[in-house]
């Protein structure tokens, strides 16, 4: 068996008005991202992890922010179009580790049903996926609320002959 590691990161700026979804789920706030797609950070860095991990370029390439029909996708779809690719090369996934670095809205209480959603899109345990929340201490982007970023490394794996 061979394992491999992939790193994932994303970042948007917040607007007022705007929709904020993360790890699959719309929460309720004044803010939401700024984004082509639906703005999942957490979904988005996850995805740049897997397809990192396998040398399969990165999220952009495979669904690039100027095409029309990806205009306000949900993140879920391009996360299940990700499996998809994985697995016709070979991969599965052993599991993955999270951080979502915000201000607000705080989201801890929101992790359980994160990790239950994004389960169920990629098809794997909820217990191998490790979603945690931080902060800035109101230093930069992100502690003036202006803005989200997360990180994912996951661990995939393929049988070699």
């Amino acid at each position: 068996m061979k394992l491999k590691v992939g790193f994932g990161y994303d970042v948007h700026q917040l607007k007022p008005g705007n929709t904020f979804v993360l790890g699959g789920i719309t929460i309720p706030h004044e803010k939401g991202c700024v984004a082509h797609s639906d703005g999942d950070v957490l979904i988005h860095a996850i995805c740049d992890a897997l397809l990192g991990a396998a040398n399969l370029r990165d999220i952009g390439f495979h669904f690039p922010d100027n095409d029309p029909e990806l205009k306000g996708i949900d993140s879920k779809i391009l996360l299940k179009k990700t499996i998809k690719i994985l697995k016709s090369h070979g991969y599965s996934i052993e599991n993955i580790d999270s951080t979502v670095c915000l201000e607000k809205p705080k989201i801890k209480d929101r992790i359980p049903e994160m990790q239950h959603i994004l389960s169920q899109t990629m098809g794997i345990a909820p217990e191998d996926i490790s979603i945690k929340a931080t902060t800035t201490e109101k230093l930069g982007f992100v502690g003036k609320e202006d803005g989200i970023t997360a990180s994912a490394v996951v661990l995939i794996s393929r049988n070699t002959p």
